[in-house]
């Protein structure tokens, strides 16, 4: 018999739950309820995996653990997928309204409140294996330290969703404005990560298809300014507790990018700085207030949660950080690896040694989300895939042809290679 230590803990810290559109209706404040029935009485749901009988994946909770435990999950980190009260789509994907518009800011808050407190009551239905991400409007700032808060005694351990604050919602589009400082440092105080999805920062311009082929091809472009933002703009420097998650957003980019801004770090400290002809552009009052190395701010705060990783980012796990990488399977989406997440982590960890594969699968993601590998243990002992097959790897030749679906497997195996605008516009829903 398998005992605990032949087999993999799992943990995926990229999973999307939400309720149905109705089942929001318990959780709002009595204020709101006339005005979400008629906005209910008109909704029509945009998004195919919120429909038919795989709809329940997003609010089923035995479903759920009999779909992960399936594929050897035994946790998972939540965030939003289904539409909350007084969207047009799910959060991460909506248009960011702007500061002038306060009764729609009003509603959108109490929607988003509804969603923290659903998702509480989700997670405390798996005690220990779930954890809910704090969904908040930074547009008052107040308010939204005030639901971080609300969302932590609640029960929620995800941490918090950084909204997206592009040019046009009215807020300061960057992130080391002395503006977000309570949000930094209210996140510092109780311990929590802010995560960053991939889709959640960048502005949607449009409907058009080429509208979504822009979001899709720019979405990790706005996730190396944030990340930029953060170092570079001192956030990591004055809050050093702050702990930052990268979801969805692939890991072959970090490395480079590292090295970009520590070169750009070491040139500006230079005499001579970043010049031109005519303007001298040193920056070195602003490199002066950082007392590291951006790669080294990296290392200290910032985690990837690397959905569909591949072997060619395994790789790479030393130049981002071995203990910096967290597995994620993307559940339930339609390019996620469910069903198969046990042939994705044999796919993507073949022959890494089992230690390091263990650091990438749960340890560091238990760290930063707050998961008791204690108690994880006995689940993974009955299904986790096995230490041994894990670093064996498997021949992508015998996978099924429906595998195709999911990016972990791009390059591997017959149809894998798959297209941005053809099934990936899925992520442009999102």
């Amino acid at each position: 018999m398998d005992t605990a230590d032949d087999r993999h803990i799992v943990i995926s810290v990229d999973g999307h739950c939400g309720a149905p559109v109705l089942g929001y209706r318990e959780y709002l404040e009595s204020a709101y309820l006339a005005d979400f029935d008629r906005w209910a009485a008109t909704y029509e749901v945009p998004y195919e995996d919120m429909k038919g009988e795989d709809g329940s994946r997003n609010w089923d909770s035995d479903r759920r653990l009999r779909d992960l435990e399936r594929d050897g999950i035994v946790a998972e980190v939540l965030y939003p997928n289904t539409v909350p009260p007084f969207f047009s789509t799910s959060s991460l994907a909506s248009g960011q309204a702007t500061v002038q518009d306060a009764e729609q800011l009003r509603r959108r808050r109490a929607g988003l409140q509804a969603h923290n407190r659903w998702v509480a009551d989700f997670c405390a239905q798996a005690k220990g294996r779930r954890a809910g991400v704090i969904q908040i409007l930074p547009h008052d700032i107040d308010a939204a330290v005030r639901d971080i808060r609300a969302g932590v005694d609640a029960g929620l351990t995800g941490g918090v969703l950084l909204p997206g604050a592009p040019p046009g919602s009215g807020l300061p589009p960057i992130y080391y404005h002395d503006y977000y400082g309570p949000i930094w440092e209210t996140c510092s105080e109780l311990g929590i990560p802010v995560n960053c999805h991939s889709g959640s920062s960048g502005p949607r311009t449009g409907e058009r298809q080429e509208d979504d082929m822009f979001f899709l091809m720019e979405m990790k472009w706005w996730d190396q300014r944030t990340l930029r933002h953060l170092i570079l703009g001192g956030v990591l420097e004055r809050y050093p507790g702050l702990k930052v998650v990268f979801t969805e957003v692939g890991v072959d980019w970090m490395p480079a990018l590292l090295r970009s801004m520590d070169r750009y770090f070491e040139s500006a400290r230079t005499t001579s700085g970043l010049s031109g002809e005519d303007v001298t552009y040193r920056g070195s009052h602003v490199m002066d207030g950082l007392s590291m190395r951006p790669s080294e701010y990296w290392q200290r705060q910032c985690y990837a949660g690397a959905s569909f990783l591949h072997p060619s980012e395994t790789a790479k796990r030393n130049l981002v950080g071995i203990d910096k990488i967290m597995w994620g399977s993307d559940y339930p989406h339609i390019e996620s690896s469910f069903p198969y997440s046990r042939e994705a982590i044999r796919f993507a960890f073949a022959g890494v040694p089992a230690g390091e594969a263990e650091a990438m699968l749960a340890t560091t993601a238990a760290g930063v989300y707050g998961f008791s590998l204690d108690d994880l243990r006995p689940v993974a002992a009955r299904l986790g895939p096995g230490r041994a097959e894990v670093e064996a790897g498997i021949d992508p030749a015998t996978l099924p042809a429906d595998a195709a679906k999911c990016p972990a497997f791009a390059g591997a195996m017959p149809g894998a290679a798959m297209t941005q605008m053809g099934d990936n516009r899925k992520l442009a829903e999102k």
